[in-house]
């Protein structure tokens, strides 16, 4: 009897000991799940912290997009601040007398049916044709003095900032391309105007203003040849 008992209780302990296994085997399935889960986790993690980087550095480029832009505006407006108050300051252009000459025609001119501002016109362009810089500027001021609103003064005003541009005496220049911008914005002549301010403000080493300058070229007249050379600036600045 004790023996069978003995038997009985072995069979029955080998029988928990296979359900215990059992359990374990379980708990092994559920630890290994969950520690896939965990891994899969940790992926995802990396993949969205990954995204958060990305984006963050959008974000970071966006901003500084914005700042450049909002400081290229102010610059430019800055710019432009600075030419009118040193317009309206010294007067420049407004006061100057011509230094020498009349302003007419040499004798080798011949009127042939012009009123009397053509021929000052033609004698002052002439002289800036022929490269003599200073005398056709004092033309053209003498012109200007003379004849301050005609249908020649957009393009006396664009002439004179020529002549002072080839002198180098930026600054003038872009005074008087700024009287062709803003005193006769109809005129064919204000996309050259803008184009050699743009120029000036470069060769006075303001990268800034003259590149701003040089994008309202292309904006603004985008199938000129004055774009054309606006582009091929911006890209040589840097």
């Amino acid at each position: 009897m004790k023996i069978a008992k003995l038997e009985e209780r072995i069979e029955t302990l080998q029988g928990d000991n296979a359900a215990l296994r059992k359990e374990i085997g379980k708990i092994g399935e559920a630890v290994e799940a969950l520690r896939k889960s965990a891994a899969d986790a940790g992926a995802d993690r990396a993949e969205l912290r990954e995204q958060l980087q990305q984006l963050r550095g959008l974000l970071e480029t966006l901003q500084k997009r914005t700042a450049d832009y909002r400081e290229l505006k102010e610059r430019l407006d800055l710019a432009y601040s600075k030419v009118t108050f040193i317009e309206n300051f010294l007067a420049i252009g407004k006061k100057e007398e011509p230094s020498g000459g009349n302003g007419r025609p040499k004798k080798n001119h011949v009127k042939a049916n012009g009123t009397d501002k053509e021929s000052l016109y033609a004698a002052a362009y002439e002289e800036f044709k022929e490269g003599r810089y200073e005398k056709a500027r004092e033309a053209f001021q003498n012109f200007l003095k003379l004849h301050p609103r005609t249908e020649y003064s957009a393009n006396a005003h664009y002439w004179l900032g020529e002549c002072y541009y080839f002198e180098k005496n930026y600054e003038k220049a872009i005074l008087e391309y700024e009287k062709v911008i803003k005193e006769y914005p109809e005129s064919n002549k204000v996309p050259q105007a803008l184009l050699k301010q743009g120029l000036s403000f470069l060769q006075l080493g303001d990268k800034t203003s003259g590149r701003a300058i040089l994008e309202i070229v292309v904006r603004d007249y985008p199938n000129t040849n004055q774009a054309r050379i606006a582009r091929s600036k911006i890209i040589e600045i840097k």
